[in-house]
């Protein structure tokens, strides 16, 4: 008998403390780049027990590993290898409490999907902006705990910007109330901020107050050929200067990313697949809420001008949301297909946007010259400087090997150039465990410092998602 597992049992009921049977949805990371063992997965209903379930692990100093929709990408949310860490899943705490018409939030408990919140806030007549390719599986605590990203960065920016409150559960078992809807509070530390972007390793998030915004009137979606990265910076200035607040989504695909798509999902017809003369392409969102007719005429003086002067090749438009759709879910799809070509090395860094085409030209080089052949993915979030810069083993080569043998290399060499163009190594998801012993490399010792005195001071037992972020 354990006597943990028996508090936990009265506390969550026994149904909802897994310890038999196939835990892998649990315990294997969404990459399958780590598969450990849970001394069980809990499964609370709601904050009271969260913080039941907590207070039970501090007391018997058991280790806790918070877990959402289990989707990070750094081995940020499933067990070590020891048998002793808690699987703390919120999934059952799934609810949209409510929604605020009047101050434009709603409030959702973090287990709640992405899309679930999405579909609520649509039905209520609203816009909740955050979009991610995992949406369907992500849930708020997860995106709220990595201050995720996605494709509207540009306009309404990180989750950290679309929170106005939380809830949390501390690492002693108490819980802090902060689901106030304010847009102004102006009384002490921030400690909103503090829990966003923390990886579950100062406190669990249990719910979240989040801005609404008017859903818009028409969104206008473009995907453009063009000759080089500088000319997609181009396109960009022209885009913030001629649409303004409208500019929604802009996000550069490289043309070997784009063929991964072609070659694995050949239904999807990818537009200027292979045009010599576009290296590059970008995927545009306009959203207005002024008339479709002014929009249009507003977006389609934006490509004329891109075409006049060079920033583009061509550009189509696309004429119906289907259409828009069918669009993004080529840009979406380039994660998919670069799993079926095989195991590769993901990075997500952020550079500052001017510095992106000198960034990219110096490691492509680079990367290039250490080892002949390899094959650069190269993606993002071109708007918020956001790339994902994904390294591909040589065509025909050992893909399990390449990342065996070069993961380290490749990593250092990225990193290394990342630092010298004064960016960062993480953009939207996190260190979780994959990059926690890469970051006294990048980050500074006076910000390690504080970082490790903000976790010592709020979880002096160091149960709350150990390994992670920061060692101690």
């Amino acid at each position: 008998m354990n006597p943990l597992l028996d508090a936990l049992r009265r506390i969550v009921g026994a149904n909802h403390v897994l310890t038999d049977g196939d835990l892998s949805a649990y315990e294997q990371d969404w990459r399958k780049r780590a598969r450990g063992k849970a001394l069980a997965v809990v499964r609370p209903g709601n904050t009271s027990e969260v913080a039941a379930v907590v207070k039970a692990c501090a007391q018997a100093g058991a280790s806790i590993v918070p877990q959402g929709g289990n989707t990070s990408m750094v081995v940020g949310a499933v067990p070590d290898a020891s048998g002793t860490q808690l699987v703390l899943s919120l999934q059952r705490m799934n609810t949209v409490r409510a929604v605020d018409a009047a101050n434009l939030t709603v409030t959702a408990d973090a287990g709640c999907v992405l899309q679930n919140l999405q579909e609520a806030a649509d039905r209520a007549g609203y816009l909740f902006p955050l979009s991610l390719a995992a949406e369907g599986s992500c849930t708020i605590g997860g995106n709220l705990g990595t201050n995720a990203g996605g494709t509207q960065v540009v306009r309404y920016g990180n989750a950290r910007d679309l929170c106005l409150g939380l809830e949390v559960v501390t690492a002693q078992g108490e819980v802090w109330d902060g689901l106030s809807g304010l847009r102004k509070d102006n009384t002490g530390y921030d400690l909103r901020d503090l829990f966003i972007g923390s990886e579950g390793t100062l406190g669990i998030i249990t719910a979240a107050t989040l801005k609404l915004y008017p859903r818009p009137t028409v969104r206008l979606t473009a995907w453009a050929a063009l000759p080089s990265l500088d000319a997609a910076v181009a396109l960009l200035g022209l885009a913030h200067t001629h649409l303004g607040a409208g500019l929604t989504g802009f996000e550069v695909m490289g043309q070997f990313a784009l063929s991964l798509v072609g070659r694995h999902m050949p239904q999807l017809r990818v537009p200027f697949l292979g045009n010599p003369a576009a290296p590059y392409c970008v995927l545009i969102e306009n959203s207005d809420h002024e008339s479709e007719a002014h929009a249009r005429a507003q977006f389609e003086r934006l490509l004329e001008l891109a075409l006049a002067q060079g920033c583009a090749s061509d550009a189509v438009v696309a004429e119906s949301l289907a259409q828009a759709r069918q669009l993004w879910h080529i840009r979406e799809s380039i994660p998919l297909a670069q799993a079926e070509e095989g195991l590769n090395i993901k990075h997500d860094i952020s550079i500052p946007v001017s510095r992106i085409p000198a960034f990219c030209a110096t490691t492509d080089a680079l990367l290039q010259r250490e080892i002949p052949g390899v094959r650069l993915v190269n993606f993002g979030h071109l708007g918020d400087g956001n790339l994902h810069y994904n390294v591909q083993a040589p065509e025909g080569g050992d893909a399990a090997a390449f990342l065996r043998d070069r993961e380290a290399q490749v990593n250092t060499l990225v990193f290394d150039s990342v630092l010298a163009f004064g960016g960062s190594i993480s953009a939207e998801h996190g260190i979780g465990s994959l990059k926690v012993d890469k970051l006294p490399h990048y980050k500074s010792p006076v910000a390690l410092g504080l970082m490790r005195a903000i976790k010592q001071a709020l979880d002096p037992q160091g149960i709350l998602n150990p390994g992670r972020v920061v060692r101690g």
